[in-house]
């Protein structure tokens, strides 16, 4: 089963930072946008698997998102 999350990604000095809304401390890092997306990915692949672990419901997606243009 395959499920989309929004991820939100900001630029910090150096490198990217990415997480989830929808899950939360689903966080990642990465130099680059493209790498901090791999990352991230896995990190939302870790953090579900340890919900499975636990027993634990993966939550709703609640989050989307949109760019707005001025």
């Amino acid at each position: 089963m395959s499920q989309p999350f929004a991820v939100v990604i900001e630029e910090a000095e150096g490198n990217f930072s990415a997480h989830v809304p929808d899950l939360p401390g689903c966080v990642a890092t990465g130099a680059s946008k493209e790498a901090v997306l791999e990352e991230i990915r896995e990190a939302i692949a870790f953090h579900l698997e340890g919900l499975t672990a636990d027993e634990q419901p993966t939550p709703a997606t609640r989050t989307s998102v949109a760019t707005v243009t001025l």
